[in-house]
């Protein structure tokens, strides 16, 4: 569903969730077509591959180089750790002084919205309470700032309520305005966008273990590399990058009759791989990561949770960076357990 932002604030929440479909022609509404010196600034995606391969996709007024991403069928998103979540909604550029007069002006013509906000939006944007004319005499000296919102509505979606305001070129937005958008704020969208590799490990034996028999688990580390996404907002020149690094693998074997290695359950990265291939001669040594079952899945399977951990951090415009909470993501695989045949003579 596509993003909403009030015609007023006195219009409530309920009101625009009901009425989304009928004010597609309201300002700030962010919309595919909504352009900015050439590069799409709405909430819908587009992707277009160049000759490198990069891929860049624009939701809500920036844009997303996802070419650095996970890749397969079996690739998520991350879970953060704490409870921190992406910001619901953030101010970015939008609009120079041309296109808001041909958003702003059809709107007020139709009468839709009312003589009053009408009136209060002329006031603001013409008669130069504070904007003149829509501000034509900074044509290319700077761009008119709206709020976007996260397309899935999450809590707070609702809270970028202020009214479009213009912002010069180079000059940082308001203080005053929470989410517009900063390096941190483009670190925090990326790291919405990050997808990982699917965490099925190799286990060794493979199609069925045996009860009291170590059994090796590892992940290839061709499969576990870091993983990024790139945020910017190309017509104001910052950028933000959010990096993923895998940290260590969570074993939960599906049953309390089994015993972890380590005890913990949890395998360290190490040398680039996480957990150690089993090689033949091995048998009767401990696996560094692995599970021993003591009871027989039956006629059944036991269902083994791996879950890795990724240590996320980020780089911006201006020598910005820092760390983003850790983000897990897991994958359940079932497990044939057998007893040992005994063999009498």
């Amino acid at each position: 569903m596509p993003a909403v932002r009030r015609p007023s604030k006195q219009l409530s929440t309920v009101v625009i969730a009901g009425m989304c479909w009928s004010l597609l022609a309201l300002p700030g509404m962010a919309r595919a077509d909504d352009t900015l010196g050439g590069d799409t600034q709405g909430a819908n995606q587009e992707a277009n591959a160049g000759k490198d391969g990069t891929v860049s996709v624009t939701v809500g007024g920036v844009v997303f180089d996802r070419s650095k991403n996970g890749t397969g069928d079996s690739a998520g998103a991350l879970r953060a750790s704490t409870s921190w979540t992406p910001p619901p909604c953030w101010y970015a550029p939008k609009y120079t002084p041309e296109q808001l007069q041909k958003t702003l002006e059809p709107t007020w013509e139709a009468g839709s919205t009312g003589y009053e906000w009408d009136a209060e939006q002329r006031d603001r944007y013409v008669n130069g309470h504070p904007y003149k004319d829509f501000n034509k005499d900074k044509t290319g000296k700077g761009y008119f700032w709206d709020s976007y919102v996260d397309e899935d509505f999450p809590p707070g979606w609702d809270s970028c309520d202020e009214d479009i305001f213009w912002v010069d070129q180079g000059d940082p937005p308001p203080a005053n305005v929470p989410n517009a958008v900063t390096p941190k704020i483009l670190a925090d969208l990326a790291y919405a966008e990050i997808r990982v590799p699917g965490t099925k490990v190799t286990m060794a034996p493979a199609a069925a273990t045996k009860v009291n028999l170590p059994t090796w688990v590892w992940l290839d580390a061709a499969d576990f590399k870091p993983v990024s996404v790139t945020a910017s907002v190309p017509v104001i020149g910052i950028t933000a990058t959010a990096t993923a690094v895998p940290q260590s693998l969570r074993i939960e074997p599906g049953t309390k009759d089994a015993v972890t290695y380590p005890a913990s359950g949890v395998c360290e990265i190490n040398d680039g791989r996480i957990g150690e291939p089993y090689a033949k001669g091995k048998a009767d040594q401990t696996p560094p990561c692995g599970v021993r079952y003591l009871r027989s899945s039956g006629n059944g399977t036991y269902p083994l949770q791996a879950t890795v951990t990724w240590k996320i951090d980020w780089t911006g415009s201006g020598g910005a960076g820092g760390n983003l909470p850790d983000g897990t993501f897991g994958a359940t695989q079932d497990v044939v357990v057998q007893e040992i045949q005994a063999v009498n003579r």
